[in-house]
Parts: structure tokens; C-alpha cells; sequence
């Protein structure tokens, strides 16, 4: 069932980075047709894409992790005997899980800290910049537990789209 409900997310993850990456390239077209065709370029268009690929980034680094698309030090595991590289994925997946959580925590915090202050050209609090952090911290931390689950039931999670 857990693994089941962190499918569901990655895959909604990577759906919403699909259409992240088209409001970007949306984002940068009308700013590139608005300075060279109408000679009056949009303000708001170079800070929403910016914005847009640190949404599309973070949902993308947590997808990441679920699929096991990270460095894991998977060339020193190869070397590895197999009752060492178990202890050493456990290790791994339990370091990236504390990675996870402290960039979930510490974001939340940075966007609450600056949750008062507005981006002068989208007119929305600050805070939204260290949102997709915080999220991504989270799915971290949710996908590691899974990885960690499967490892103990002699498993491996299966990708999002497999």
C-alpha cells in the first residue's frame, strides 16, 4: 500500500514537472516575443520561469531519489560482499533520508521566515520561492523509507513508470 501511494506521487510528480517544463518554455516565449517583436518586455515572465524550474527541479530531484536516479556510491557497492552492501544500501537510503528531512525543515522554515515579503514582479509572498524545497524534503524523506522497506523485504521499488 505505501508503496503503492509513493508510485502515485512520483508519477504525479513527474506530470506536474511535464507541465512545469512547458509553462517555462511558454514563460520564455512570450518574454523573447515581447522583447524583440513588441519591443515591451513582460517583467513577470523571466521571474515565473525561474520560479517555474525550481518547482520542475525539485519535484524532479525526489522523483530522482524514488528510482534510485541519485549518486549512491553504487560503484564502491559493486566491490562490496553482499552482507557488507546490504548494511552499506540501509546506510545510504538512511543518509539520504536525514538529507531529506533537513532540507524539508530548514526550507519550511526559510519560507516562513520570508513568507511576509513579496517577488515585486509576480506579486506572491517570497516564501513560494523555498516551497518546492520543503515538498521535495518531504518526498525525500518518504521515498527513502520506502527504498528502506523494500531492502528489509529483499526488494527493490519498482520506477514510477515501470
Amino acid at each position: 500500500m505505501y508503496t503503492k501511494i509513493c508510485r502515485t506521487l512520483a508519477r504525479a510528480c513527474m506530470w506536474l514537472g511535464i507541465f512545469g517544463l512547458v509553462a517555462v518554455i511558454c514563460a520564455v516565449s512570450w518574454q523573447v516575443f515581447g522583447r524583440y517583436v513588441l519591443n515591451n518586455t513582460p517583467t513577470w515572465a523571466e521571474s515565473l520561469a525561474l520560479l517555474l524550474v525550481l518547482y520542475v527541479t525539485m519535484l524532479g530531484v525526489a522523483v530522482g531519489v524514488r528510482d534510485a536516479g541519485h549518486i549512491g556510491l553504487e560503484s564502491f557497492l559493486v566491490l562490496a560482499p553482499d552482507s557488507l552492501r546490504l548494511k552499506m544500501e540501509f546506510l545510504i537510503h538512511f543518509l539520504i533520508l536525514l538529507f531529506g528531512a533537513a532540507m524539508a525543515w530548514n526550507c519550511a522554515s526559510l519560507a516562513e521566515s520570508v513568507w511576509g515579503y513579496r517577488l515585486p514582479t509576480l506579486w506572491i509572498s517570497e516564501g513560494w520561492k523555498y516551497v518546492p524545497a520543503a515538498v521535495s524534503g518531504v518526498l525525500i524523506v518518504m521515498f527513502s523509507i520506502e527504498h528502506i522497506i523494500a531492502l528489509a523485504q529483499g526488494r527493490e521499488v519498482e520506477p514510477a513508470w515501470g
